[in-house]
Order: structure tokens, then C-alpha cells, then sequence
């Protein structure tokens, strides 16, 4: 372990995952300990267009004597490498070798018992793919999805319309640019120089997200298939969204208390097809990405989690 660039008590290890069509990939394990660790870890996965920049979070998990990491996945954050394409794959399980090692470093080498793993976004999807096919490895104890990216926020015709696109360019030209993606209204909602109250690096994380390929778009919908024909994690599962969804392109003030990524009814909807132990909750006021919300909804959602850990986790 080395320093991290949030500097301490933040460390970070590389992860050489060998290389692909571009060259060297690794991933990036970033640490906290706890000051008095009971032998719990969280291992927690950003979303799309992100990284793990969220030092609260990891305030809020080591408080309570839980070790904290998070995993910049390959092509994302800290992992970036100058020679790649931000955030691509191929497949979700592309993911899996840094989740495997991630989960090895956490369990055999710092020797932490029990595991709660956290998703964001996109980074719930792949993680309840893993969790569902490492499910008899005795891996993930707990769960945390934090508005999780389950079905496309697009209307049903487009949804019917793009996915054929998709699919075939996804495996014949994956890197082709797909017109469709994401608007700057989210990342106002958040970022200080705009209407929020977060400062993070906009090189690694910016406004209008980076662009959308057609081998990422492919494999969300076959991740979101698999998800929709029923996972089986045997694990507990807390699950988190806004109340609401904000659906328009342009900022308004209505952006600061809603989902302005995803459709929250989606994550209502999907949730039942993880496994038999979920919850859901849903906060008034919180944002796609709930840990950023303002206050009160950022104090509702870990009271929330606090609440459930203590029954789960």
C-alpha cells in the first residue's frame, strides 16, 4: 500500500490485471482502516462516469470500527491510464478479476471476517452479477445498493428501437460512439462549481460523464437481462433510491432533490429479481447518487443503513 492522492489515512494499492486490445490495465484498491476494527470490511464500487472520491462514506463505516476500501475499476479514476478508453468493456464480467482480488486482499491478506460490498449506479449491477456467480464461495456476507442502474432510463420505443443497435454494434464496432448519453444536469446537482457542495476531479469524473461505446451499452443490457431473468444472492441486500426521478435535459431547482440519471420505479421494480433477502428504502429528497445528497436526506439514508446493519451487517 502506498499513499492515496486523498492523502491520510487513505492507502492505495495497484492491481495488475495483465493487458487487453489497448494495452496494460490495472484497477486500484484504496483503503482506511478503522481505529478500533472489529473485523468487518465494505468494500464499496462506484457507477458509471465516477470514482471513489466520497470520504464521509468512509467516515461513516469506520465510526462504527468497519474497515473501509473502495475499487477503482479498470479504465476508471485512479486506474485511468493514458493509452485507454475512459470506463469501457466488453462484458460485466470483465470486472470480475479486480472484484476477485479485491475480495482476496480484504479477506486473506487483512484478515476481515465479514464483508458488506457497496455498489453505485452501474457499479450495482456488476456487483450483484458477481455476487450472484460467486454466490457458493462464501464471499459477500451483506449488500448495499445505492440507486442502482438495473434498466435503461429511456422510453419503452427508444428501449425497443436501441437495443437491436446496440447488440450488433456492441460486438462488431465496439468502440463506436453511441448518439445517446449522459447531460450535464446530474453533475450540476453535485459538483461546487456548480449547484452542489462536492469537489472532486471533473478529469475523472466530469459534468456531462464521458461518452457512451457500443461495447459498454451491449454489456449493460445482456447485465441487465441476466438481472431480469432472476439472480439468486443469497446475501442481505439494503436498497436505496430518491422518491423521485427528474427526467428533463436542463437543469431546474427540482435536479437538487431527485434522481436526474435513472428511473427509481426501475429500481423498485427490479429489485425482488436480486435474491430472497432484500430491502428497500427510499429517500426524500436524495440524489442518484444518495451520499451526496443535502441535507436532511444524506442523514436519512445512513440512518437507514445504520438501522438496517444493525439487523444484517
Amino acid at each position: 500500500m502506498q499513499l492515496d492522492v486523498l492523502g491520510a489515512p487513505y492507502e492505495r494499492q495497484t492491481i495488475d490485471l495483465g493487458t487487453d486490445d489497448e494495452g496494460p490495465v490495472t484497477a486500484t484498491l484504496v483503503r482506511r482502516r478503522a481505529e478500533q476494527p472489529d473485523g468487518r470490511a465494505v468494500l464499496y464500487v462506484h457507477g458509471f462516469s465516477d470514482y471513489f472520491f466520497q470520504t464521509h462514506l468512509a467516515d461513516f463505516y469506520t465510526a462504527r470500527g468497519i474497515d473501509f476500501y473502495a475499487l477503482d475499476l479498470r479504465k476508471y479514476g485512479r486506474s485511468l491510464l493514458p493509452h485507454q478508453t475512459p470506463n469501457f468493456c466488453r462484458d460485466l464480467s470483465d470486472y470480475y478479476p479486480e472484484l476477485d482480488e479485491a475480495a482476496r486482499i480484504i479477506r486473506e491478506v487483512d484478515g476481515r471476517k465479514r464483508l458488506l460490498v457497496s455498489g453505485h449506479s452501474t457499479g450495482c449491477l456488476t456487483t450483484a452479477l458477481w455476487a450472484h456467480d460467486r454466490r457458493n464461495a462464501g464471499v459477500v456476507d451483506a449488500m448495499f445498493f445505492n440507486s442502482p442502474f438495473f434498466d435503461m432510463n429511456v422510453p419503452w420505443r427508444i428501449k425497443v428501437a436501441m437495443r437491436p443497435v446496440a447488440m450488433r454494434k456492441g460486438r462488431t464496432q465496439p468502440y463506436y460512439k453511441m448518439p445517446t448519453g449522459l447531460n450535464d444536469v446530474y453533475g450540476s446537482s453535485v459538483h461546487s462549481d456548480r449547484y452542489g457542495e462536492w469537489t472532486y476531479d471533473l478529469a475523472w469524473k466530469p459534468l456531462p460523464g464521458f461518452p457512451v461505446y457500443a461495447g459498454w451499452l451491449r454489456a449493460i443490457l445482456l447485465g441487465q437481462k441476466r438481472l431480469h431473468d432472476g439472480l439468486d444472492i443469497p446475501a442481505p441486500i439494503f436498497v436505496g433510491s430518491s422518491m423521485a426521478s427528474y427526467k428533463r435535459a436542463r437543469w431546474s431547482e427540482a435536479a437538487r432533490v431527485a434522481d436526474s440519471v435513472l428511473d427509481i420505479d426501475h429500481m423498485a421494480k427490479w429489485t425482488p429479481a436480486l435474491g430472497p433477502r432484500t430491502t428497500l428504502v427510499r429517500i426524500e429528497g436524495g440524489l442518484h447518487d444518495l451520499t451526496l445528497s443535502a441535507e436532511p436526506a444524506r442523514k436519512q439514508l445512513f440512518d437507514e443503513l445504520d438501522r438496517w446493519m444493525r439487523s444484517y451487517f
